[in-house]
């Protein structure tokens, strides 16, 4: 039989997961803004290609950045959908899938019920 834990184990666990959470949110904070930096070089790029550029040389870089982006974005996602494959896969994550299922369940029900 497992040991009940104390109330010290509880708050150092939720002290632990705020402190993760708080850098989840900076890293989060940190891609939007280079998101946002990102969204902005790229518009002063095009606009400066737009004015010294010909068709055939902006056909080439679209073409190549939206390569570029489609491997990028490819490359990320995949990544992202392994972590959380291996966090799930970890012990004890069983009852947070199990949880998640079970709101999906519920949504879905929602939905039928109410959404019509």
């Amino acid at each position: 039989m497992s040991k009940e834990p104390t109330p010290k184990d509880w708050d150092k666990l939720w002290l632990e997961y705020n402190k993760s959470l708080k850098a989840w949110m900076q890293a989060f904070e940190s891609l939007q803004k280079a998101t946002k930096d990102v969204q902005s070089k790229y518009n002063d790029v095009m606009a400066k290609a737009l004015k010294e550029s010909s068709d055939k040389t902006m056909n080439q870089f679209t073409e190549n950045w939206q390569k570029s982006m489609s491997q990028a974005g490819i490359d990320t996602f995949k990544q992202f959908g392994n972590n959380w494959q291996k966090i799930f896969n970890q012990s004890g994550m069983d009852q947070v899938k199990t949880y998640g299922d079970m709101m999906n369940t519920f949504a879905e029900t929602w939905q039928k019920m109410w959404g019509k």
